[in-house]
């Protein structure tokens, strides 16, 4: 946890026992933290150095009061970050002109590898301020959902609104709802397309990357970084056109409910959303480990509190009342 003041693991650890046990010798440092004498010797005087221990008058080494010793590189980290954010803001203003000066083959950058491409992915997330916009297409991933779990989270306890459009195929994959639930309840807002032109993320409205190649694994594999110009904006334009005919999904925990009040439970919201959505019942099933007869079930019951008789019309009837 110290690790963001400066403090290595080894530091941390005999700084924590001192704070619990001082007034302590080098020797019982060392034992603490699997060291030396003489390296508990040179750690002690590491942590001296950084205010964070004291000698204690009758021998040994004291812990200085957290509140106070802590308290203090916090505010040197602070200044240190206050420092970059000034020098962010020059470079960003020296950047700026230098994409105005740019001539129109210029506002493309190529980023070349699977790393390369991935780290990109990241970066822009971790720096998004307002918004990320993302077409997903089947079958391929710059990067796996668990290694992207930390950037969009991160970015979404920022405020940064998520939006996302993905190809109808990609709800067929095994335990896709499960692994949306936690980004939704974070505030994502995913909708589903038939099909999606390419594969996009653009952040701000200011910066959009679009991987090539079919799969990370294929040679050449990259990605076009477009900076600020008529071709980005056809991007966003694109990216709106698609989003504004894409379904929404719904998944357990929206609190989806009908005009009158009367909520829908959660398991039929999902069924419903999933089968508007164009996923055949035995898809529905495996995404929510249903049987295909219960899925069946499920949407009988709902045609019957419609008061339909045809799936048509309970399409016609879900959108009336405000289920989808």
């Amino acid at each position: 946890m110290l690790d963001v003041l400066g403090l290595d693991d080894v530091e941390e650890v005999a700084y924590r026992h001192l704070v619990q046990r001082s007034p302590r010798s080098a020797a019982e440092v060392g034992e603490a933290t699997g060291l030396n004498e003489l390296r508990a010797n040179q750690l002690l005087g590491a942590l001296e150095a950084k205010g964070l221990v004291a000698r204690a008058t009758g021998g040994g080494f004291v812990a200085s009061p957290p509140s106070v010793a802590l308290g203090a590189l916090m505010v040197q980290r602070q200044q240190e970050l206050r420092r970059a954010e000034l020098d962010l803001e020059t470079l960003n203003g020296l950047y700026r002109e230098g994409v105005s000066q740019r001539g129109t083959g210029d506002v493309v950058d190529v980023v070349r590898g699977s790393k390369a491409v991935a780290q990109r992915f990241g970066q822009l997330q971790q720096a998004a301020r307002r918004e990320v916009a993302v077409l997903v297409k089947a079958g391929v991933a710059v990067v796996s959902p668990d290694d992207n779990d930390d950037d969009e989270t991160g970015a979404q306890s920022r405020g940064v609104v998520y939006r996302v459009v993905v190809e109808r195929e990609v709800l067929e994959r095994p335990g896709f709802v499960s692994q949306a639930q936690s980004s939704l309840a974070g505030g994502m807002h995913v909708r589903v397309a038939r099909s999606v032109p390419l594969r996009l993320i653009v952040v701000d409205r200011e910066l959009a990357l679009v991987p090539l190649a079919s799969t990370p694994d294929d040679q050449g594999f990259g990605a076009l970084l477009i900076h600020p110009s008529p071709l980005l904006d056809a991007l966003l334009a694109m990216f709106h056109l698609v989003w504004e005919g894409a379904a929404r999904l719904i998944f357990p925990g929206d609190p989806l409910r009908e005009s009158d009040g009367d909520p829908l439970e959660h398991l039929d919201a999902t069924v419903l959303s999933l089968l508007m959505a164009g996923l055949t019942d035995q898809a529905v099933g495996k995404q929510l480990d249903l049987s295909m007869r219960t899925v069946q079930r499920r949407v009988r019951h709902l045609m019957d509190r419609a008061g339909v008789d045809t799936r048509l019309q309970l399409g016609r009837e879900a959108t009336l009342r405000g289920w989808i």
